[in-house]
């Protein structure tokens, strides 16, 4: 079983995971930006973070707009925080899409932490997020997933692993031991919760457009190592990195068998992973003021929103 934060103690020199609300486990390494503390880099200069370009104008206004995800759509660490529980800021690219599309109406349901059950059961005090939808809801976005892979507790042992074995890929060894890769295992069991959660959107807003929104580069994508910023071992890189393709490929199989659009999160953010430093990386790599550890800050949701604008457009 993978390791957890809320599980394990921390090996010798990596300070524990900060206890706290639901916004501390949300998805990508909840806890993980506590055990990057060891490689801290300098926190991202405050000031605008913007995407490749201004998210273009709707060409006609949206009705009601349904925002559905984890912490990836939730802003997580984002100034200004709107909503403590779930991580939610006024910065995430459901607010910036709202905007663009001049929705009439808005509901904003996504919560740090989430995983395919919450769409259907409540998370804590949060309740079920498929209940913001409607039947006159024009727009859903829904950004989920890697909670149900487990990928803090994945990049925790990945972390601890690479203390061992600097210079090998130890993680992935532990993760295919004796040929099973249980990643792809946790991947391909991931599938069918996906497909269940759109047809269920479909089912409650049948006139809506429904994206389903990937997720961005974490890694560098030439597989390059960054172990002053990150301490992973050298070889367990690019192996996340394919982990993280794996699992987008998914999501945009399961977007095209199911009625959706799915929204290509990684191609744009290429050279603005975690290792690039501040004002070029769009993931921080731990805790900044700019974002959560290991979550897309300003500039990573204005390029979300960019892709979701284009879409909406097509």
């Amino acid at each position: 079983m993978p390791l957890h934060p809320a599980q394990n103690p921390p090996a010798p020199g990596i300070p524990p995971v900060r206890k706290g609300g639901r916004r501390r486990r949300a998805v990508l390494v909840m806890g993980v930006a506590a055990v990057m503390a060891a490689a801290l880099v300098q926190p991202a200069t405050a000031g605008p973070a913007l995407g490749r370009h201004a998210p273009a104008a709707a060409k006609q206004a949206v009705g009601h707009y349904a925002a559905l995800g984890d912490s990836y759509s939730s802003g997580l660490g984002i100034p200004t925080e709107t909503n403590v529980n779930c991580g939610r800021s006024d910065h995430n690219y459901p607010t910036i899409v709202a905007t663009a599309v001049r929705a009439d109406e808005v509901t904003d349901v996504t919560c740090a932490g989430a995983d395919t059950r919450h769409m259907s059961g409540w998370q804590d005090s949060a309740p079920p997020q498929l209940d913001a939808l409607r039947t006159d809801t024009a727009l859903v976005t829904l950004g989920i997933g890697g909670n149900d892979l487990d990928l803090p507790g994945v990049i925790t042992r990945c972390v601890l692993l690479g203390y061992v074995n600097p210079q090998g890929a130890p993680c992935k060894s532990s993760y295919t031991l004796l040929g099973t890769d249980e990643i792809r295992s946790r991947i391909n069991a991931t599938a069918p919760k996906i497909a269940a959660a759109l047809q269920e959107i479909h089912a409650r807003s049948p006139q809506a457009k429904v994206m389903l929104v990937g997720y961005p580069v974490i890694f560098p994508d030439d597989g390059s190592a960054c172990r002053e910023t990150i301490p992973l071992a050298v070889g367990d890189f690019a192996w996340l990195r394919d982990k993280t393709k794996q699992f987008n490929a998914m999501l945009a199989q399961q977007a095209a068998v199911y009625g959706a659009t799915y929204i290509d999160t990684y191609g744009p953010s290429v050279g603005h992973d975690a290792c690039k430093p501040a004002g070029v990386r769009w993931i921080e790599p731990a805790d900044t003021e700019s974002a959560a550890g290991f979550h897309p800050n300003e500039a990573g949701h204005r390029s979300t929103a960019d892709a979701v604008l284009a879409a909406v457009s097509r």
